[in-house]
């Protein structure tokens, strides 16, 4: 390795927080790195988590300032209309819709979204993080099983 060498374990925790990629792309990054399944899937979790908390409570914090500033308040109602269609799913299933949109490994659903979509309704912190962090781990599922295949679930048991 390197001076710009980054370990893989990093690489997957890392590309697992960014708002595009998320879990989706760490987490079959992280096996093709060759960090065995079930760590690889724990790491991806715990890397998509770290930003959520942030995100909620620092939306919070930039809306009250958006308040004051014209510019900012006009991002903040074109996030708002941006989301209205996720916003259906979420009015109709509640707080298992934020789960559903979180777990579905789409473009633009993810634990992001989710944050956005729960601060956007008011969702309080212990109902919406919760459901979040569900939906992650539903999501990292779903990827694990489509990275290695059903097939390779004996591979993710046995740890190797």
């Amino acid at each position: 390795m390197n001076e710009f060498s980054f370990s893989p374990y990093f690489l997957t925790f890392f590309i697992s927080m960014l708002p595009i990629a998320e879990l989706r792309g760490g987490l079959p990054l992280g096996i093709s790195l060759g960090i065995p399944p079930l760590k690889a899937y724990l790491i991806s979790i715990i890397g998509n988590a770290v930003p959520v908390l942030p995100v909620l409570v620092g939306l919070e914090y930039l809306q009250k300032i958006a308040k004051k500033s014209g510019f900012l308040s006009s991002i903040f109602d074109m996030l708002e209309r941006r989301v209205q269609g996720k916003k259906k799913i979420i009015n109709r299933y509640g707080i298992g819709g934020v789960i559903i949109l979180v777990a579905i490994p789409l473009p633009v659903t993810g634990a992001w979204t989710g944050s956005l979509i729960s601060f956007l309704l008011s969702i309080p912190l212990k109902y919406s993080f919760p459901a979040i962090f569900t939906g992650i781990c539903v999501a990292g599922v779903i990827v694990l099983f489509a990275t290695i295949g059903v097939f390779g679930l004996g591979r993710v048991i046995s740890g190797m």
